[in-house]
């Protein structure tokens, strides 16, 4: 057996929270193998098994009474390439961000918008990460996971993965499938997103008129380290609440009483809501409670000052759910996974 197990593990350093938590056991693994035999191991002790990427989208409210696996695979690898369109392949335990910069290095475009997002690779098809007009699904190639059920591989390819608005197939069975690398579908000709006006402004005011993909990347990059605190300085898990979705007759009402609202009509006759706009509406933005508060830059980020436990940061987002149902009628969705 090559994979290392420890006790009594602090989780503090593998979650952006940065919340003191401790893991019962705690392994990482590098390789099929390893992650294999972490399965063999819970299944001979019926010991739970929790798989943790870059830990940016959790939030841990107590002791893990578990064996909990960080996927710690690296690996990345050019499938196909006809002169056009390349096809990428990602280990599931690459860091998301370095890895976006090495397909711009590549001269590959498609990744771009999704630049600075934390988290890994395989965490990223769980949420069907998204920013600035583009999505993993935008970009997917099909992508290899393990059944924890029969110990299998099964490769999926789009259809089969049922990405919706920051969900997936993978997010509603989490017990099921471990994700061990994912495929791009990647360009050599540019094909940029620019439908968001912060990025096209950004570019303006670089002087950028043609831009290319690396200049789109180093725009967001710097959109996003004036909008959204770096971890490593001051814990966060990013955007905490999804943008809701609501009819068009309650985005009407709301629009009534509060003509400035942000909402942006969808094929379906639905209206997607600025999360941020209703809680910093409510009064949250820059609310501090002990170590628990809202980014004073950006509402929809919650973050610990320090010593911030996980059930004071969770207590946190269900009274601003509870505010925002009470003044506009709309329910809040956590995008972090609870435990």
């Amino acid at each position: 057996m090559t994979l290392h197990i420890q006790s009594q593990v602090s989780l503090k350093p593998f979650n952006s929270f940065g919340v003191e938590v401790k893991a019962q056991l705690f392994a990482q693994a590098h390789s099929d193998d390893e992650v294999r035999e972490a399965l063999a191991y819970c299944a001979d002790r019926q010991l739970p098994l929790l798989v943790i990427g870059g830990g940016s989208n959790l939030l841990l409210t107590a002791d893990i009474q578990a064996l909990v696996l960080r996927m710690a695979s690296r690996g990345i690898r050019l499938l196909s390439d006809d002169g056009q369109r390349v096809v990428v392949e990602a280990e599931a335990g690459e860091t998301w961000h370095p890895f976006v910069q090495w397909t711009l290095e590549q001269g590959l475009s498609g990744l771009e918008n999704l630049s600075l997002i934390p988290g890994t690779v395989g965490a990223a098809p769980m949420q069907n990460i998204g920013a600035y007009g583009v999505e993993i699904k935008d970009v997917f190639a099909g992508l290899t996971a393990l059944d924890r059920q029969t110990g299998e591989l099964r490769d999926f390819d789009l259809a089969q993965c049922q990405f919706a608005y920051r969900d997936s197939l993978f997010k509603h069975q989490a017990g099921r499938w471990l994700i061990l690398r994912v495929r791009f579908a990647l360009n050599r000709v540019d094909h940029l997103h620019l439908e968001y006006g912060p990025v096209r402004q950004r570019l303006s005011e670089q002087g950028i008129e043609q831009p290319t993909a690396s200049d789109v990347s180093r725009a967001i990059c710097s959109i996003r380290s004036e909008k959204l605190p770096d971890p490593a300085e001051l814990g966060n898990a990013g955007s905490f609440f999804k943008n809701p979705v609501v009819s068009a007759l309650l985005a009407a009402q709301i629009k009534a009483s509060h003509p400035g609202v942000v909402g942006y009509p969808l094929a379906d006759g639905q209206v997607k809501l600025a999360a941020g706009w209703l809680i910093e509406q409510a009064g949250w933005k820059g609310f501090r409670e002990a170590d628990a508060g809202v980014h004073r830059l950006q509402s929809l980020v919650l973050v610990n000052y320090g010593a911030a436990t996980g059930l004071q940061l969770l207590a946190l987002a269900q009274r601003i759910q509870r505010d925002i149902f009470e003044r506009f009628g709309v329910e809040l969705e956590m995008e972090p996974n609870l435990y």
